[in-house]
């Protein structure tokens, strides 16, 4: 078996918690990474469990199939987690899947790998797909997109107070020069911004605005979320982990949206205490605790959910 990529999985206890681990029963990696979750998920799968492992970066499923490759009780296949009951339903496991776990964001290795243009640390190609295999890269649509929808996505996916500055700047400065390069991104953003905060590069907002508009990641996890509901065996767990406020607000209002029960007419003559909840809410939303951020400072932000299916 090869060694473990160099990576460290934020939350590892808590999600095992959260997910309940039955011997026998049957598990979804919908984000596999580096393999954090699933290598723990699979130590406490006895003979007859089984995992499913998803994930739409290549790099992760080669090297998942490379470790995993005389494993009877794992899979992994190369799709987004928007595809997620169509997975599932492949393989027969329809309401008989006890946990699905999300863990959203980036990797560790895709952000300090200068070549998938993730992050504004290291000089690579505005790439930024999770996918690099199909898509527009992050360059491609800065270079066609209007300064209005750049605005938008900045603003809305972003929470950037100067997105117009910012998107200003970017098509002023692409007129002159194709925007190819991660440092020349953040530089853009950098001199467009009037103020700075302490502790945060200027470019952070951008670059998460920008690799989630190129990914659709919210859209993503909206479509995902619903399928899992439908796949999950009476009982079986939901567990996501979020690394920032736009993610876990929508994993927030599934949970609460569930927990009220289907949505029915106002005036249709039905009690509340009869409208069944489809999903509750499993205790209270998990942070990492202060000696995992000293660990991993990338842990800071983390926030886990839980939800059980009715």
């Amino acid at each position: 078996m090869a060694a473990a990529p160099e990576h460290v999985t934020v939350l590892l206890d808590e999600a095992m918690t959260a997910l309940a681990i039955r011997a026998d029963g049957k598990y979804v990696d919908a984000t596999y990474g580096r393999g954090g979750h699933a290598r723990t998920i699979l130590a406490q799968l006895g003979p007859q469990g089984r995992l499913l492992a998803m994930d739409r970066d290549p790099q992760a499923v080669a090297a998942a199939r490379a470790e995993w490759n005389e494993e009877a009780r794992f899979e992994i296949v190369h799709r987004p987690f928007s595809m997620l009951a169509m997975t599932i339903a492949e393989r027969g496991w329809q309401k008989q899947v006890n946990g699905i776990l999300f863990d959203l964001g980036v990797s560790s290795p895709q952000l300090d790998e200068s070549g998938r243009g993730f992050s504004f640390r290291h000089d690579g190609p505005l790439d930024m797909r999770m996918d690099t295999t199909r898509g527009e890269t992050a360059a491609q649509w800065l270079q066609r997109a209007s300064e209005a929808e750049i605005a938008e996505v900045l603003q809305d996916l972003g929470e950037e107070r100067y997105a117009r500055r910012i998107a200003r700047a970017i098509v002023r400065e692409r007129a002159l020069q194709p925007i190819t390069t991660t440092k020349q991104f953040a530089a853009i953003v950098t001199a467009a911004m009037p103020t700075r905060e302490h502790h945060k590069d200027p470019a952070t907002r951008s670059f998460q605005a920008v690799r989630l508009h190129v990914n659709r990641e919210l859209d993503e996890l909206r479509a995902a979320l619903d399928q899992a509901l439908e796949m999950l065996a009476s009982g079986g767990r939901l567990v996501a982990i979020s690394f920032h406020s736009l993610e876990d607000r929508i994993v927030k209002q599934f949970l609460r949206a569930q927990e009220k029960g289907p949505d029915l007419p106002p005036d249709l003559p039905v009690r509340h205490q009869d409208i069944a909840a489809r999903m509750t809410t499993l205790g209270k939303p998990l942070r990492a605790s202060e000696a995992e951020v000293q660990r991993n400072p990338r842990a800071r932000s983390a926030m886990l959910r839980v939800g059980v299916c009715a």
